[in-house]
C-alpha cells in the first residue's frame, strides 16, 4: 500500500494543475477582453515616465 500513497499526491496535484491551466485558458478573451486590455494600457501609461521637453533639441548619444 506504500505505493498508493506515494502515487496520490503527484496525481493530486496534476490533476490540480490541469483545472488551473484549464480555467486561465478558459478566462482569456470574452466579453470583458477590451475593458481589461484598457485597464492594462492605463497602468502602463500611467507607469512610464513622461518625456522630457526640451527646448528645441535633443542630445544625441
Amino acid at each position: 500500500m506504500d505505493y498508493v500513497s506515494a502515487l496520490v499526491p503527484p496525481t493530486v496535484m496534476a490533476i490540480a494543475f490541469t483545472f488551473l491551466i484549464r480555467t486561465l485558458i478558459r478566462s482569456q478573451g470574452g466579453v470583458n477582453k477590451a475593458k481589461e486590455d484598457a485597464v492594462v494600457d492605463a497602468a502602463l501609461s500611467g507607469a512610464q515616465p513622461p518625456a522630457q521637453r526640451s527646448g528645441g533639441t535633443a542630445k544625441r548619444a
